[in-house]
């Protein structure tokens, strides 16, 4: 690498640069929850840039949990496991797939790639779905390769004896029988989406209606804020909804710039989702965020942020689409970068965490301090959030002076013993959390 770039990326990874909100401020509460206080918007020629080195967790060490539960290793040795899936009979499905690096042209190109591959979110693909069948005591009995020589797989479903992956360029579906410990057959593709997207907006996730005769599929926005045109965002920044055979596509909900886990509550059976937004407007702005999602509701994204909070780079302004926007129900902190969702319907662990959600977010690469890289529980009642986000599982950074960090969560899901699973794609690890000491 040039001595020049060796300097900037340097300078720009401790954000020596950064020209936002004054470097180690912890993320606000007032940034969380159902009304959270929204500094005005900086738009810096230098905005700030922090990545964390992906450095491993030490054989002795674990992520932190609450009293009274206890965490272990349920698989260990993957490569990038991304999202999880929970098949009827117990068994795991880990979706091992990972960002690509962009062509590097421009100089920024070039500092931004530098800085992805140091902190492993960046790389080759497995493009691979691996299945493990748990043990009673919470052990992997058989890990197996279940599906390969996919494109970025990420969101999973199973609907009618059919087993669905959303790869970043389609959604693929395959015969499954019960109990089956690997695809045979060909798969057949029934909707092609557009591949990737801004600073790889590639996941695509997928989840069963609760009528059972529906699909929805998640697609992530083509720009930050709309700065590629509205052609670019076609099919994007939306929540689809297709029937089973990849028919009747229609949009369900829109204004969504990088939607990922979806979930039903379970008292009221509304449909959750969890919402990157945007970036380059300051240490805390704008709040990723948890929300209901209800066919034909809209968001905002790119002209609006938050409500109706208009986003003044957005060009031509459309103020009767901001007037329209949605506020959001409930902010999770500005770049915390929320992607699993999970609502705990189990009983295995105590009453508090009933009926709530359980959010994995993957950690900020653009805000001083970081901001996510943990689990955090939101607390529901009478079908909407009732608290503030509660740490759950924590300690995946490892020096904040140092930018490292041993790992970073993704997909949460609960296993069929009422455990809850998180993937930690950096390290290659899926943390098991139970009740005990």
């Amino acid at each position: 690498m040039p001595t020049i770039l060796r300097a900037l990326v340097v300078a720009i990874s401790l954000g020596a640069l950064a020209a936002c909100e004054p470097a180690g401020t912890p993320t606000p509460k007032s940034s969380q929850g159902p009304h959270p206080a929204l500094p005005a918007p900086r738009s810096d020629m230098i905005p700030t840039t922090k990545f964390a080195a992906a450095i491993g967790w030490p054989k002795d060490r674990a992520p932190n949990a609450p009293a009274g539960f206890l965490v272990t290793r349920f698989a260990e040795g993957l490569d990038h496991p991304r999202w999880l899936y929970v098949l009827p009979n117990g068994d795991v499905l880990v979706a091992e797939s990972m960002t690509l690096p962009k062509p590097p042209q421009s100089l920024e190109d070039r500092i931004g790639d530098y800085l992805q591959r140091n902190s492993g979110t960046v790389g080759r693909s497995a493009n691979r779905i691996v299945l493990l069948r748990p043990n009673a005591d919470g052990t992997v009995a058989l890990r197996t390769t279940f599906l390969k020589n996919l494109s970025q797989p990420f969101g999973m479903a199973l609907l009618n004896g059919k087993f669905y992956v959303g790869n970043t360029g389609g959604v693929w579906m395959y015969d499954y029988r019960d109990g089956d410990t690997a695809i045979a057959g060909p798969g057949k593709k029934i909707l092609d989406l557009p591949v990737g997207g801004y600073n790889n907006h590639w996941t695509r996730n997928l989840f069963v209606a609760k009528d059972g005769r529906h699909l929805f599929v998640t697609v992530g926005s083509g720009s930050n804020a709309g700065e590629n045109g509205a052609a670019n965002e076609a099919l994007r920044a939306d929540i689809l909804q297709i029937n089973p055979d990849g028919t009747g596509i229609r949009i369900y909900a829109s204004g969504l710039r990088n939607p990922n886990g979806l979930g039903y509550e379970p008292s009221t059976g509304q449909l959750w989702t969890v919402v990157n937004e945007r970036d380059f407007l300051g240490n805390d702005l704008v709040p990723d965020y948890l929300t209901r999602v209800r066919d034909g509701d809209f968001y905002g994204w790119p002209w609006a942020y938050w409500g109706h909070h208009a986003d003044a780079r957005v060009a031509p302004p459309r103020p009767d689409l901001v007037a329209r926007a949605l506020t959001p129900d409930y902010a999770l902190g500005a770049h915390v970068a929320a992607l699993g969702l999970a609502f705990y319907t189990a009983d295995a662990f105590p009453a508090h965490y009933r009926g709530g959600a359980f959010i994995g977010e993957h950690g900020s690469w653009n805000r001083d301090p970081f901001s996510g890289f943990k689990v955090v529980y939101v607390p529901f009642a009478n079908g909407m959030p009732a608290g503030a986000p509660e740490d759950f599982l924590t300690g995946f950074i490892a020096s904040e002076k140092d930018s490292t960090a041993y790992g970073r969560p993704v997909g949460v899901a609960v296993a069929k013993d009422g455990t809850l699973l998180v993937a930690d794609d950096t390290s290659g690890i899926i943390w098991r959390v139970a009740p005990g000491k």
